[in-house]
Order: structure tokens, then C-alpha cells, then sequence
């Protein structure tokens, strides 16, 4: 089929296939029936003998089967041998290819004797150029975004897993785009980034102090998990940083060049990071670094240290004039480095403004919460990632991935006690929008036997320092919490702003009956709540929460357990399942393609 594409889509797909470091042929001969090309070798091969046997003639003008039926007992006019097959030309536009393997041989030869022609026994029909000749409409669309797909640990023991992993991801969007997206005439593509096997590190030195037994084992560990302590090695760190950031801004500007349009037209790009790849690309966003966290870090002691330690009044003296010391040394390259700042403009580590981060199986909480990140009291996504630096965050996670943590309480501590937003399976009919519903609370553990009216004053918290509570498995059902449990978030309602379980919250002495109507009512609200991806409305009786202090936008994301999914053997699988799921490539696609379905929505109405 290339060989009759318009030049504008051949040098489209080539520039893609050379951006994928995939190998591109032309395809010439292919097989009747699959239509697949022949390998390049043997291919040009037979193009060069056809050309030099037929030059002249005319193929026929139809690629129509029914005309291209091959006649028994025609001759062969002309045979090419290759290395271990031969062709017969029995026409200009009758080519058959035949194995020269001894069995094939034997079989050719009875089936001859039997009265069949050669061609029809054990031939195989070549066809050159493709069933289908291209159109205008094979353009491929103009792509409009570009999502960078960034490997985690392990890339060194499978190297081109990342290539393939795309892949999959890639193929998945597909569907997806030609399921719900058809009618848009923009285009999506996911690029691989493979950051890790240009690295050099610490070169062989750790295989080399690593013991025989078990080696198997080690060098698995040694090619993925190692990753880890490189990165929180200061020596090595650097340059895990520096080989990602590089590999993100060649291929932007690869991209770039061979696609002027794309910021012409203002095209964005996403990030996709799974794992500790999701760490890796937060720390190149905001140019975190943990040298600069020791500097303050021993500042502070400095000062603590002249106030509370006990020493003499020399030695306090000299401590004094070297802290005012330090303090100038510090203040001179501050403006040292503003002055330089000023006159030699630095370019951005990212020659380019990231539109989404999506975090697949992320680690990142954990690492944000080491290094000192603790809840605030707005509820803006600025508070661990400025949407100056990226407009939107999301972090996507398996419930039973071991190595995925919830970013949300890092933000606002009384989400701990709100369940992520579940991700819509992608055949749900009629989904409600993410941005709709609404947080519903997660379930306590223990059932407390009574609550008095002493306990419940001391016990108030505040608004913005929600206690966590100990938590049940998600998705389990809000009915089950009983008559203690109701209990015991009506003695928190209170300190929650009354956005817990409302009907129940209105006095801690509220009698047993009451209590009792009220849990019947609950249930029965719940009851009408199991619609898939439809949660109810926000009322406080259904167990959805009305929090005084809310996010500006949900982060935590969630997909969805299977029916007959064994928890343990996903906590096995689910940390590389990522890859070819549909309900995530729906949900990355519903993000990046968020603009444009509203600008097709608002035109379509203008047209109605």
C-alpha cells in the first residue's frame, strides 16, 4: 500500500516509524490471502528479476480478486531460484512461489501424479502491490497531542519492554478512539521514552561484588530494584535525572522537527509515568533537589544550636560571627545568582509545559511524605505540583498494587477517609463525568459499642485536621458499618463541618430508635446507589460527603476489582497491568481529549 501513497503520508508514517525505532521496508510482493509482505531480502530479489523480464508491460489496472484466479496447466514462462524457495512467472501478472524443502518437494510431486497442476498443489500466489489502492482519506489525522510514556524500574533486565509496553497502550487507545472518538479529527500519540540503557552508573561493580549463589535472583534484583537506591544515591541520582530529562527534550525536539505544524497549532503534550519513572519526571517538573534540602536543613540545626545549647561567651561570640558570615556568604551568591539570572536567560529543563501527569502505580506519596510534605488546608493540586509547571495531575492505581500510594491526604488530611474516584469500566453505558461525582466516604474497621456525650465533646476535631480513620476495603458496601459504626461518625460529624452521615450527626444523644430509622434510611439510599459509574446525588444520607474544604480537582483515581479477582494474586500482577488495559486508555483519552469534545459539543449545538 505504500507503494501508491501519497508522498505526504509515506514521509508521515516514516517519521513515526523512525521516532519508534522501528525499521521501515516497502513493502512490494505479498501473499494471496493474508496479504503480508515478503521478507525485503527476497522481496527486491524477485522486483529486480520482474523488472528486468516484463519492463514494459502493464499490470492489470483492477485489483479485483475475481480476475486474478490462477489457470491450471499454464506453463511457466520464467523461474527465479533463491536460497530456499523458487518462483514461476506463468504470466506478467501470475506469480507463484514454491518451497524447495524435500518434503514440499515429495508432496509437489504426488499431487502432480494425481492430476493437479504444480501451482495449484503447493504454489503460493504473490501479488505485487497491495489489495487496496490508497486514497486522501488514508491520511493519517494531524496529531494534535503527544503523550511521552516513561518506564519505571526494571528496564535494564527487559530492555525494549517500554517500546512494547506503548504498544500495547497505543493499540488499546486505538480502539478506544475509534469506539468514542471517531468524530473528532484530531490524533493522539504515544511515544516511548527508554531513559535507562544508555546510563552507565556505577558500571559492573555491583555485579561484580554480587555472590554466585542464587544468581538468578540477584541480577533480577540487581537489574530492577537497584534502580531504587541508585536514585537515592546522591553520587548516582543525578544521573538517572539528567538521562531522563535529556531523553524527554530529544524526543520533543525530534518530534518537532519532523512535525513543524504540531506548535504552530498549538499541540500539547502529556506525560504517562509508571512507577518509579513517576518520581523521576516529578523531580525534573519542579527541580527538586535534595542538596538544597540539606543546606536548610543545616541551617536550621545552625540556629537551633546557638539557642539552646550552654556555652561560654567566647565561644558563643566566634559562633555568632560565623553564622552573620554564613548568613553574608549566602546573601552575595543569592545575588551573585540573580545577577546571572538576569543577564543569561536559563533555558527551561522541559522545552516544553506538560498539559496532564498521569502516575500509574506510583510511589510518589511516599516519597513526597520523606521528605517533609505534610497536609495544607486548601484544597489546591499547587500544594505538591503548581499548575504553572503542570496543569493537571492524576494519579491512576490498581487497589491492590503494593507499590501504589494515594496522593489526596497529602493534600487534604481528611481524604484519607475518602475513597478515590473509581474509574468507569470502558463499557459502561452513559457514564457520569469525573468531575460530577462526588467523594463518598470510606468505611471504619472497628465498630465502637457506645459512644457518650463526654467523648464526643473531647473528641472534636477540627475542620482541617480530620482524625484518619482505620479504613475497610474499598468498594465494600456503606451498609455494613451497623449501628455503632453510625454512631461513631456522629460523634465525629461535628468536627467534620456535619459533612459525615448528616441525619445522624445532629446530637451525640440522639436515642436508639431514632438511630434506627435513620440506618433503615441509609440502607435503603445505598440500595438505590449500585448503579455502575452513576453514583447519587450528594446527599449526606448516602453516604457522599459534603466536606466544608474540598479539592480542586479529584487526583486519586482507581480502577475497578473484578468480580472473581483474587486479591493476592493481584497484588502479584496488577504493578504491570497497566499496559493493555481499556478502561485506563478510555480514561487517558476522556483527559486529553477534554477541549476538544466540548469545542465539537458547543458547535454542534451553534449548527442546531
Amino acid at each position: 500500500k505504500l507503494d501508491c501513497c501519497l508522498n505526504l503520508t509515506i514521509n508521515k508514517i516514516y517519521r513515526i516509524c523512525i521516532l519508534l525505532n522501528i525499521p521501515v521496508m516497502r513493502g512490494q510482493w505479498f501473499i494471496d490471502g493474508t496479504w503480508q509482505p515478503l521478507e525485503e531480502e527476497e522481496s527486491n530479489l524477485i522486483e529486480q528479476e520482474h523488472l528486468n523480464r516484463f519492463k514494459g508491460q502493464q499490470l492489470q489496472e483492477s485489483f479485483d480478486m475475481e480476475v486474478s484466479k490462477p489457470v491450471d496447466g499454464k506453463e511457466a514462462i520464467h523461474s527465479l531460484k533463491l536460497s530456499r524457495n523458487h518462483v514461476d512467472w506463468h504470466s506478467v501478472d501470475e506469480v507463484y512461489l514454491y518451497s524447495d524443502a524435500t518434503t514440499s518437494k515429495i508432496a509437489r510431486t504426488v499431487t502432480q501424479k494425481l492430476g493437479f497442476s504444480k501451482a495449484s498443489s503447493s504454489g503460493t500466489r504473490l501479488h505485487r502491490g497491495y489489495v487496496e489502492e490508497a486514497t486522501l482519506e488514508d491520511k493519517p489525522p494531524q496529531t494534535s497531542h503527544i503523550v511521552f510514556v516513561v518506564h519505571g524500574i526494571g528496564q535494564k533486565m527487559d530492555q525494549g519492554r517500554i517500546i512494547k509496553n506503548t504498544a500495547m497502550m497505543r493499540d488499546t487507545a486505538r480502539k478506544i478512539e475509534e469506539k468514542y472518538f471517531s468524530n473528532l479529527a484530531t490524533h493522539v500519540e504515544f511515544l516511548p521514552v527508554e531513559w535507562r540503557s544508555k546510563l552507565t552508573l556505577d558500571g559492573d561493580t555491583v555485579d561484580s561484588i554480587t555472590p554466585d549463589k542464587v544468581r538468578g535472583l540477584r541480577d533480577m534484583l540487581n537489574s530492577s530494584a537497584m534502580d531504587i537506591m541508585y536514585y537515592t544515591s546522591p553520587l548516582y541520582r543525578d544521573e538517572l535525572v539528567k538521562g531522563l530529562q535529556q531523553e524527554l527534550n530529544r524526543l520533543y525536539t525530534l518530534f518537532c522537527s519532523r512535525n513543524p505544524e504540531f506548535e504552530e497549532k498549538g499541540g500539547k503534550v502529556s506525560i504517562v509515568s509508571h512507577s518509579l519513572g513517576c518520581v523521576i519526571t516529578y523531580d525534573i517538573m519542579t527541580g527538586w533537589n535534595p542538596v538544597r534540602l540539606y543546606e536548610q536543613l543545616l541551617q536550621k540545626e545552625e540556629e537551633e544550636e546557638l539557642e539552646d545549647r550552654w556555652m561560654s561567651y567566647e565561644e558563643q561570640r566566634l559562633l555568632e560571627e560565623l553564622y552573620i558570615t554564613k548568613q553574608r556568604l549566602r546573601e552575595i551568591e543569592e545575588r551573585l545568582r540573580e545577577l546571572k539570572a538576569s543577564t543569561i536567560s536559563k533555558p527551561p529543563v522541559l522545552k516544553f509545559k506538560v498539559e496532564n501527569f498521569f502516575c500509574m502505580g506510583s510511589p510518589l506519596a511516599v516519597f513526597l511524605a520523606l521528605r517533609g510534605i505534610r497536609p495544607g488546608n486548601s484544597g489546591s493540586q499547587d500544594h505538591i505540583l503548581p499548575r504553572t509547571i503542570c496543569n493537571r495531575l492524576l494519579n491512576i492505581f490498581h487497589p491492590t498494587d503494593p507499590v501504589a500510594y494515594r496522593l489526596e491526604p497529602l493534600i487534604l488530611k481528611h481524604y484519607s477517609n475518602i475513597s478515590p474516584v473509581q474509574i468507569h469500566w470502558y463499557n459502561t453505558a452513559n457514564p457520569l463525568p469525573y468531575e460530577h461525582m462526588k467523594p463518598s466516604f470510606l468505611n471504619p474497621t472497628k465498630e465502637p459499642t457506645s459512644v457518650t456525650d463526654s467523648e464526643s465533646v473531647s473528641t472534636v476535631p477540627s475542620p482541617t485536621t480530620s482524625p484518619v480513620m482505620v479504613r475497610r476495603h474499598y468498594g465494600e458496601s456503606i451498609t455494613n458499618i451497623g449501628k455503632a459504626s453510625i454512631l461513631g461518625a456522629a460523634s465525629i460529624g461535628k468536627g467534620l463541618g456535619g459533612m459525615l452521615f448528616s441525619r445522624f450527626g445532629r446530637s451525640s444523644t440522639t436515642t436508639p430508635q431514632t438511630l434506627e430509622t435513620g440506618k433503615d434510611g441509609t440502607e435503603g439510599d445505598d440500595k438505590k446507589a449500585t448503579t455502575v459509574g452513576t453514583p447519587p446525588l450528594p446527599h449526606s444520607s448516602s453516604g457522599f460527603l459534603e466536606p466544608t474544604v474540598e479539592l480542586e480537582h479529584r487526583i486519586d483515581f482507581e480502577l475497578r476489582e473484578g468480580l472473581v479477582e483474587s486479591r493476592y494474586w493481584s497484588a502479584v500482577t496488577s504493578h504491570t497491568a497497566y499496559w493493555s488495559s481499556l478502561d485506563i486508555a478510555l480514561f487517558l483519552l476522556t483527559f486529553m481529549y477534554k477541549h476538544d469534545q466540548e469545542d465539537t459539543d458547543k458547535s454542534n449545538l451553534d449548527t442546531i
